[in-house]
């Protein structure tokens, strides 16, 4: 398959005209889908056990924590994972965040080699012991005083990526850091510098499809360049006017820098900004068999609404405009 924009575009004058298409590619699976779904517990802070009864409650298989999701547990891994175990859920993997001694600076040459060992040893000491995780997903910290990065930098964050990665797939774990809007890696350059300076053996790629429609970067060409590499997918939205956005569309400081209010549901009425039919069929016709994760924060949930309303509406996506079969990809984890 030719993984063109034209191609996108085609698809998705197709799919306008019908909703079928979604549907007639899972006829291939028998209604299974190749991959599973799972969501974000970052809205609910550190109380990742309610986090996780939610979660079971809406049928999700998955959970992918963030480092200060789950540090009432960073010593006893095996607690959590008991806990998610009696709810009938995985650990999808755990990203990397704040809390403690812990350093996500992958660009200055004083913090580069902490941040590595720092890194290398959550992966082993949690993540590794959930036994079935096959990816460490991590956002790639700060960007520079002055915001604007140096190829040295990126260099410097690659070098550390396929040390870190080197590390971790002895224990089973694929490297995939994340591009991500504020931080080291965000646009189209900086993403092919990295790709270019890391070895595909070891480092992958998470593409969260917000965060790239936000950084200029459109989905569908990166996939074109760099489908082998993605190890991990995050879906969420932009708003429907930055579709084929090729500029970084959010402020360079102030709390919308992160993405933080940019951020759409695919049930939203303004989330055109991600063709999310023809990337769940391509994800379908490529039988990607990672983890899809709703990436979902604490600044997407509606006024007077909570997450797992949220969660529900996305369900309902899923099944009215995606086609999903929930019965079949929305229970448990086997």
């Amino acid at each position: 398959m030719t993984f063109t924009r034209r191609h996108f575009l085609q698809t998705s004058a197709a799919v306008a005209a019908t909703t079928a298409l979604p549907a007639q590619a899972q006829v291939k699976t028998g209604g299974k889908l190749p991959f599973k779904y799972a969501y974000s517990p970052i809205s609910w802070g550190t109380n990742i056990e309610e986090a996780v009864r939610i979660g079971s409650k809406l049928g999700f298989p998955g959970v992918e924590p963030f480092r200060h999701n789950v540090l009432n547990y960073l010593d006893r891994p095996l607690e959590l994972k008991k806990l998610m175990d009696s709810q009938n859920i995985r650990m999808v993997t755990c990203s990397n965040g704040g809390g403690g001694n812990f350093t996500t600076n992958f660009y200055d040459p004083a913090l580069v080699d902490k941040s590595v060992s720092d890194h290398i040893a959550f992966a082993r000491t949690f993540i590794k012991p959930f036994g079935y995780c096959r990816h460490f997903k991590m956002n790639m910290g700060p960007r520079p005083k002055g915001y604007d990065t140096t190829d040295e930098q990126i260099k410097r964050c690659a070098d550390a990526m396929n040390r870190i990665g080197k590390e971790t797939i002895k224990d089973g774990l694929k490297l995939a850091p994340h591009p991500h809007v504020n931080s080291l890696v965000q646009t189209q350059h900086e993403v092919d510098l990295l790709m270019k300076e890391t070895d595909p053996a070891y480092v992958g790629m998470c593409a969260d499809f917000a965060h790239l429609v936000l950084g200029g970067i459109v989905v569908e060409e990166l996939f074109e360049k760099y489908w082998p590499r993605v190890t991990a997918i995050h879906y969420k939205s932009a708003p429907s006017r930055l579709r084929y956005n090729r500029e970084v569309a959010v402020p360079r400081s102030g709390p919308e820098a992160g993405g933080h209010y940019w951020f759409r549901a695919m049930s939203d009425h303004d989330s055109g900004g991600v063709d999310f039919p023809s990337l769940q069929k391509f994800l379908i016709e490529k039988n990607y068999s990672g983890w899809v994760t709703l990436d979902y924060d604490a600044s997407m949930i509606h006024r007077a609404s909570t997450m797992e309303s949220l969660l529900n509406a996305e369900k309902r996506y899923m099944e009215d405009v995606l086609k999903v079969d929930m019965q079949a990809n929305m229970t448990g984890f086997n």
